[in-house]
This record gives structure tokens, C-alpha cells and sequence, in this order.
């Protein structure tokens, strides 16, 4: 979006009317703190990440230059957010803050039943706990490493029913995160009674961060009433993909944020969301829905798990913080800004030549780890062994999204090589400038101009039965 300038130059007593100029537009915020940063040397960098056995999680932040590892809880939270911090209402029971959070909530989602949790996780700990038993079954589109946890540590099955499209990262559609309505109805029809509920992720992490179409909601609800299943949404970020729906899904264009997001949640029973992304904070999580006897089975959980039902897992000026966050990340202004910012990282890449799941969803860059390093065996974790690359070339920590994040089989305990395996650029809300972007593309680049020569990777020496990419420790193979 550009705005026209007409720009008048004078000479003395000339005056030339110059040909129009495009002027930019530059972020929606001003920046009021800065917090330092160091460089250092790749010899430095080589034994850190060898102390921290080759898992970028294991790194102390202070040995990272420019941390793309997560969105989650790593954004800037704004001068409101910070004076509603100061205000929040810390009573045990019946906090102020909590009443600003749940109306926030409601507003946006029309769920009556709110109960805060620490995270999002622990709002899948609180509702799986009621939802989900032995031998259940929970399909949706691509679910992430902690809801797939969640489902699997009580014996049940997390069935994938993303669109096959989603798997083939060149390939330019507007809703990749979608549900394959076809899959998904296949599902319901030979499963019946097992399946616990549906799950739809907005946006698709583990699918490169793209949306869900409106359409593709109404139609999993459609199915879904058939036969008589309820939809949740794990909406981590939610205002992102009604973003997209704005400015791609034909019809949208004139409707704001919040209006899409009330359309879209009235597709869905209820809903789990880490706030630590489009909410702007750095710790906390709810979850929202409108049926009493969801919201009557996770309370037994709430409180031994997390607290008391009025702050959960929350303080109260964390709550306060939340609701202001919610309210403003639901302005398009915000979330263009934002969007922006990882196009423009997006389009470094492109100058280079480098390949990543397209088109660029609205919170990092998905690498495709095996169209760059292609002699790298599956078996060693090209993902893995590009992002150890990315570290050890800039300081740029980032994420593996790919084999070693989709765990072993629960049953035949095989690791998992059916899905994507590519590297995630998380962009931190309101944190990095463009010229951090250009750092990051150009030491990607220089990764990517000496591929050739990065012909193995790495094998596991240890792991954990589950989630295991935030512990597993790595060795190279020779």
C-alpha cells in the first residue's frame, strides 16, 4: 500500500511540479526502549553450540545475536500494555483484571466461558484432560508439537487431515493451512464415536504458518454438525489469519480484523490459545468456549493444575496486560506492520534464491531444508543441520519444524520422515528493525552458496519419549 505525493521543487522564481512519488509505509509505532545486543566470533559460536549438543534451545540467549527461535513471548509489549501492568488487580478470587479479560474475550470470540491459563499448553493440559481418553481420535490440520503431545500422552491419535497442497512448498495458494474437507469427512464416517472432537489450527504452524480460509471453516463446522462433533481452535494466532482472510479471501476486504475474528470463532465450540503470540505478552493463555459442560469438565482441572479459576495460571497484571494486547492486535494497522516485516524478509530470500513454504505466512519464514541441502540424508536432519548452520554462520538462532520436532511412532517408535522438514525463521513482534532482517538473509544466503559442500548432518544420542526437540542432544556425523 503505497500513498501518493505530488512534490513541488522550486528554483528561484521556477516552479517545477516533480513526477509523483510512492512514499512508504513504515511501521505503525514508534520506538521508545532499546535493549543491547552482541556479536561474536564463529569460534566462539562453534563451542557453544557443541556445549549445548548441537540444540539451539539448549543456548544461553546471551550467545545468540539476532533470536528467531520463537514468536512466542518474545514481542514487545506496547506503552498501554505497560501502564495496564501497573493496574492490574492481584486479588486471588474475583480479580478486576480477570472480569477485563474475559469481556475482551468475549467480545472477540462471542465464548462466555473463559478460564485463564499460564500458556497454551496448559490450557490443552486443562480441556484434553476432560476431552480426551485411550484410544480417542482427534483430527485437524497439522497439529503442533504440544497439542499432538497432549493427545498422544493420553493414548489417543492426532490424525493429520491437512490439504495434500500444503506439503509442497513452491507451490503458491493462498490457504495452505487448510483442513481436506474430504479427509476429514472420511474420517468422521469410519471412526464415529472415537473422535474426541476437532481440532483446526489458526494459522498452521507446522505447515509453514499459513492460514485458514473462512470458507474451509464453515465447511469443517458443516461436517462437523453432521456428525454431531464439536470444532476447536487452537488460536495462537488467530488475528494473523483473519488478517489473510481480509486481504485474500474474496468478500472480506471491507470488514475489519475483530469482525472477521467473531465470524470466524463462530465457526468453533470453543478454543485454547497461547497469548504469548497475537496477544502480545509474555506469559499466559486461556481457554474460551461456549458450552457449559466443557467449561464444568476443565474447572476440576483448572485448579489443581493451573489455580484458582479466576487467575488460572495468570497474576493479575499479566491479565491486564492480556486484555489490552488482545484489543489492540485486533487493529489491521498492527498486524500489517507486523506481516510486512517477514514479506520483506521474504523477498530477500527471493533476491537469493532461497527456498521456503509460499507463499510467506504472517509470523516467520518456513526454509525448505530439503531443496537446500540436498546430500544431507533425511535420516540426519537437514532442518536441524541448516538451522546449526545458520547459528554458527550469524548468531541467528532458529527452529527446526520438520523430523526431529514429529517424534518417533508412539506404536512402532520409527522416527516420523512423512511430513515437512524445514527450518523456522520466528520474526519477534515489534522487536527486530529491517536491518536485522538483511542480517538474517544474507548469512542464510552465505549458508546456501556453499550447500554444496554440507553433506551430513547429525544422529541423536539422547531424547526424551516426548517433544523431544526441546532436550534431544545431537552429535555430527563425520
Amino acid at each position: 500500500m503505497y500513498v501518493k505525493l505530488n512534490k513541488w521543487i522550486n528554483f528561484g522564481d521556477l516552479s517545477l511540479k516533480s513526477t509523483t512519488m510512492e512514499l512508504p509505509i513504515a511501521e505503525s509505532w514508534k520506538i521508545k526502549m532499546v535493549e543491547h545486543i552482541r556479536t561474536s566470533t564463529r569460534e566462539e559460536r562453534e563451542q557453544w553450540i557443541k556445549d549445548a549438543h548441537y540444540n539451539l534451545f539448549q543456548l544461553p540467549a546471551d550467545q545468540v545475536y539476532i533470536d528467531c527461535l520463537t514468536d512466542s513471548g518474545t514481542g514487545a509489549m506496547s506503552d498501554r500494555q505497560w501502564a495496564a501492568l501497573m493496574m492490574g488487580d492481584e486479588s486471588y478470587a474475583g480479580s478486576r483484571s480477570f472480569y477485563e479479560l474475559k469481556d475482551v474475550i468475549t467480545r472477540l470470540t462471542g465464548f462466555e466461558y473463559v478460564i485463564p491459563t499460564h500458556q497454551g499448553r496448559a490450557a490443552e493440559n486443562v480441556l484434553f484432560s476432560h476431552l480426551v481418553k485411550e484410544g480417542d481420535i482427534v483430527p485437524g490440520n497439522s497439529h503442533f508439537d504440544t497439542t499432538k503431545g497432549h493427545i498422544e500422552s493420553r493414548k489417543a491419535t492426532a490424525l493429520d487431515c491437512t490439504i495434500d497442497e500444503a506439503k509442497n512448498t513452491q507451490l503458491e495458494l493462498p490457504f495452505k493451512g487448510n483442513v481436506d474437507i474430504a479427509k476429514l469427512e472420511k474420517a468422521l464416517a469410519e471412526n464415529g464415536d472415537k473422535v474426541a472432537f476437532i481440532v483446526v489450527t489458526v494459522t498452521n504452524n507446522t505447515a509453514g504458518g499459513q492460514p485458514v480460509s473462512m470458507e474451509n471453516l464453515k465447511e469443517v463446522r458443516r461436517v462437523a454438525d453432521k456428525y454431531g462433533k464439536r470444532v476447536i481452535l487452537d488460536s495462537a494466532r488467530f488475528a494473523e489469519n483473519a488478517y489473510f482472510i481480509k486481504t485474500r479471501e474474496e468478500g472480506y476486504a471491507d470488514k475489519t480484523i475483530k469482525e472477521i475474528a467473531r465470524e470466524m470463532f463462530s465457526y468453533a465450540d470453543g478454543m485454547t490459545m497461547s497469548a504469548k503470540k497475537d496477544g502480545i505478552v509474555n506469559m499466559g493463555g486461556f481457554i474460551a468456549t461456549r458450552h457449559e459442560d466443557w467449561y464444568e469438565g476443565a474447572k476440576k482441572y483448572c485448579i489443581p493444575f493451573e489455580g484458582y479459576l479466576t487467575y488460572g495460571g495468570m497474576n493479575g497484571r499479566d491479565m491486564a496486560a492480556l486484555a489490552v494486547g488482545l484489543d489492540e492486535n485486533t487493529e489491521f494497522d498492527n498486524l500489517d506492520t507486523r506481516i510486512r516485516q517477514v514479506q520483506y524478509l521474504a523477498s530477500r530470500l527471493d533476491e537469493f534464491g532461497i527456498p521456503y513454504q509460499r507463499p510467506v505466512g504472517g509470523h516467520a519464514i518456513f526454509v525448505d531444508a530439503g531443496l537446500v541441502l540436498t546430500k544431507v540424508p533425511k535420516e540426519e536432519f537437514p532442518a536441524q543441520t541448516l538451522a546449526i548452520e545458520l547459528y554458527k554462520e550469524a548468531g541467528v538462532r532458529g527452529c527446526e519444524i520438520g523430523y526431529i520436532l514429529a517424534d518417533r511412532d508412539p506404536v512402532t517408535r520409527e522416527n516420523r520422515f512423512g511430513g515437512m522438514d524445514l527450518l523456522r525463521l520466528c520474526i519477534a513482534r515489534r522487536v527486530y528493525t529491517n536491518n536485522h532482517m538483511d542480517v538474517i538473509a544474507v548469512a542464510l544466503k552465505n549458508v546456501f552458496d556453499r550447500r554444496e559442500s554440507i553433506t551430513h548432518g547429525y544422529k541423536i544420542v539422547w531424547e526424551t519419549e516426548l517433544m523431544r526437540h526441546f532436550t534431544v542432544q545431537l552429535e555430527p556425523i563425520q
